[in-house]
Order: C-alpha cells, then sequence, then structure tokens
C-alpha cells in the first residue's frame, strides 16, 4: 500500500548503506530479479493473504518470498502482512483471527523467545501497535514461535537466524501515525475497530510508546544483521 512505507526499517537500512528499493506491487511494479540483493523487507497491507483473485500480485509475491528463503537463504524481515505471507511461502496456513487485535497491546516473549539470538535485549514483554483481522493458524515447517500476544500466538515468527517477521507493526515513527489523520480511510477503519474516536487514542497512546518501539525495533533488527555477519564469519 501506498501508506505503509518501511519507516524505521528503512532508517535502519540507510544506516547501515543500503540502498533500498521499493516495489510497489498494487501500482504494477514488477518484482526484479533477486539475485543482486542482500536484504528483503515485506511490510503490511489492508489485503489477505487469500485475496488473490482481487490482488493476483499476491501470487507473485508469495513465489519471491519463497525463492528468497528457501532458494537463496538472505535475511528476510516481514511485518504484518510481511508476516502472513512468508507463513503461506513455506507452507503454513492463515486464517481470520478470534478477534480483530487493533491498537497498542502487550506482546510477551516465550521461553524460546527469550533465548534466541534474534531476540537478544528485548525486555519480556512489551507493548507495540497492532493492526490486524487474520493471523498465522498454522505454522510452515520449520519455523519457530518466539512472542505471541493475549489474542494471537504468532506475534513473532522465526525460521532459523535470518528469518524473521512480526504481526505488529515495528515501523511506526511519529509521523506516520500523524500522517493517518489525513487518510479517510485509515481513520474509518480504526473508528469501526475500536469506536468513535479510536484514531485519537491511538494518537495518544503512540506518543509514549513509539520511543520504545524504536529501540525494541532497532535492537531486532540490529540482531537479525548481526546473526548474518556470524554465520559468514563462522563459514
Amino acid at each position: 500500500m501506498d501508506d505503509e512505507p518501511p519507516g524505521l526499517f528503512g532508517r535502519f537500512l540507510a544506516e547501515h548503506g543500503a540502498e533500498l528499493d521499493v516495489v510497489k506491487l498494487h501500482r504494477g511494479e514488477a518484482i526484479p530479479s533477486l539475485a543482486p540483493y542482500d536484504f528483503l523487507l515485506v511490510m503490511g497491507g489492508a489485503m489477505d493473504v487469500w485475496e488473490t483473485q482481487a490482488y493476483p500480485w499476491l501470487e507473485h509475491e508469495v513465489d519471491a518470498i519463497r525463492e528468497w528463503t528457501v532458494n537463496r537463504n538472505r535475511p528476510f524481515l516481514g511485518v504484518c502482512l510481511g508476516l502472513q505471507l512468508l507463513a503461506i511461502a513455506l507452507g503454513g496456513e492463515v486464517g481470520l483471527a478470534r478477534a480483530s487485535e487493533v491498537g497498542f497491546g502487550k506482546v510477551k516473549l516465550n521461553a524460546l523467545g527469550a533465548a534466541h539470538p534474534m531476540m537478544r535485549g528485548l525486555p519480556a514483554s512489551f507493548k507495540v501497535m497492532q493492526w490486524h483481522h487474520a493471523e498465522v493458524t498454522r505454522l510452515p515447517p520449520g519455523a519457530e514461535v518466539l512472542a505471541s500476544s493475549p489474542v494471537s500466538q504468532v506475534q513473532i515468527m522465526s525460521v532459523g537466524r535470518e528469518i524473521m517477521a512480526t504481526q505488529f507493526h515495528g515501523e511506526l515513527t511519529p509521523a506516520l501515525i500523524e500522517s493517518w489523520a489525513h487518510i479517510p480511510q485509515y481513520v474509518a477503519w480504526l473508528e469501526e475497530a475500536m469506536g468513535p474516536g479510536g484514531y485519537q487514542r491511538v494518537r495518544t497512546q503512540a506518543k509514549p510508546q513509539l520511543p520504545k518501539t524504536e529501540r525494541l525495533s532497532r535492537m531486532m533488527f540490529e540482531n537479525l544483521i548481526a546473526n548474518r555477519r556470524t554465520m559468514h564469519k563462522a563459514a
């Protein structure tokens, strides 16, 4: 979606000297050859993974994610829809969640997550922005759940040490939250999910939470990059 930019993760990549090529499949842009790239970042969107007739490019995206993670085995980070597409690409299943999860809510690391190198430095529990009504209902082979919320079991999913995805939105910046005020559809969606004044409540909640989100997202990203370096050094 035009209004689902890389946000913090784009900034972190730039800090590491990466040049970010943004491909907007919904605008008819084609996925380029993946051979020259070092990192794949897949963001969110309002569509569901099963809506392939309405959004046929979803199938191309799943194919690219499968090629990247299975055939090329390079670092991957998915956010929200990006997590669900990863699950489908690797043989898992996604369906409607038993309840929608919208707004800032608590996510908790499990024992596996607390010991996982990609979660190094993270607190045992934290509040993050959620905005989804679908979830991973069956893990793909080889995937591990590192964190859950009271609503959705799969909040952080990893495959090995270089593939990670989150159901929550760790990319958010204050500017992104403020921009939603000028997108009537976003305001309407928040009010539909949270009741009248939904956007204003999220905006108020975001002020104390987003600095914590940035620290959290930076730690996850840096851990993912560090794992890549460690594996290459060991090789």
